[in-house]
């Protein structure tokens, strides 16, 4: 597979995405997978209803000001209210809009949204139809592989979806009920490409460049996503895009990791203030040290400080006694 641009509806865009992840995929998250060679990044999961009701913490996640491209993912199960919101995110700025029918997670399934849609494909349908009405900007879906191991219906969802005005599906190829759990379904993924003639993105178990050609290869998907395999490692993307285009690979040494991890504190600071930032980045900066020698101490540390100066502190000295 080569970097080639794909139609998303009247956007040409390059095929490597970052999926729309729930307290991970903020402003300055989004600004270091593109630094790595993110093609288009996603905010973070909105609700429709909340931009409706104006909720000064959703709006905070509407600040995509000076990203190009960007899509505003959102959530909800009323057509009419996820018209209006997709109405306001093109006019922040929003180049596509996602519908998230994939989010398995139970408070948002119990409210009859996320992968609960998948279960009820006329409701799924009418949802597409009336955002791809209400704005010019193209209008994409994340899906799962369906609900459960006896209700895989993501290539006949995805057709409804695209006859309804849908100019891209993403699948993960996780059931509902499998969560984030075992092994992503990639056979469905191909499924879904044979069913449908818009762009189909994969999504599920990318974890090294080589895994992005073997997606690609199994499947024919259009474009590949990125979501957990970017924890802690933005270099993900600078790996999947080297793989891609068939050139040499060199990962980061400990001491650029531990360096962007600080840069990455550093960023969330100044984003979310002292307070909020410090919460914020302590599952990131555990993520970055995922895998090096002796962090287990070192991680326990970070949970407990409340002091970002003393955490840069106890980084840089890991550097001294690693290299």
């Amino acid at each position: 597979m080569t970097n080639n641009c794909i139609l998303v509806g009247n956007l040409k865009i390059n095929p490597l995405w970052l999926a729309p992840m729930a307290g991970v995929t903020d402003k300055p998250f989004r600004t270091l997978a593109r630094e790595q060679g993110c093609d288009l990044a996603f905010t973070e999961m909105i609700s429709g209803k909340a931009i409706e009701f104006k909720n000064p913490r959703t709006w905070d996640m509407l600040d995509i000001e000076g990203e190009s491209p960007i899509g505003v993912q959102l959530f909800g199960s009323c057509p009419q209210v996820l018209a209006a919101a997709a109405k306001v995110a093109q006019a922040e700025g929003a180049r596509l809009v996602d519908i998230n029918m994939g989010c398995p997670v139970p408070k948002i399934v119990g409210n009859g949204e996320g992968a609960a849609l998948m279960r009820h494909p006329q409701l799924a349908e009418t949802i597409v139809r009336q955002v791809a009405a209400a704005v010019s900007i193209p209008v994409t879906v994340k899906i799962r592989a369906g609900w459960d191991k006896t209700s895989i219906n993501a290539p006949s969802l995805a057709q409804r979806l695209a006859a309804a005005g849908a100019s891209a599906i993403t699948v993960h190829g996780r059931t509902r009920e499998q969560m984030y759990s075992g092994k992503a379904n990639w056979e469905i993924i191909a499924q879904a490409v044979k069913a449908v003639d818009i762009p189909v993105i994969g999504n599920g178990d990318i974890w090294k460049g080589r895994d992005a050609l073997a997606m690609q290869e199994q499947t024919g998907c259009a474009g590949i996503m990125l979501a957990r395999g970017a924890l802690g490692n933005p270099w993900l993307f600078a790996e999947v895009k080297a793989a891609l285009e068939g050139r040499e690979y060199q990962p980061p040494s400990l001491d650029q990791r531990i360096e962007m991890s600080i840069r990455h504190l550093r960023m969330e600071l100044a984003y979310r203030g002292q307070d909020r930032g410090l919460l914020f980045m302590r599952k990131h900066l555990a993520w970055y040290l995922k895998g090096m020698p002796g962090t287990a101490a070192l991680k326990g540390e970070i949970f407990t400080c409340t002091c970002s100066r003393t955490i840069e502190d106890m980084l840089l000295s890991y550097i001294k006694n690693h290299r």
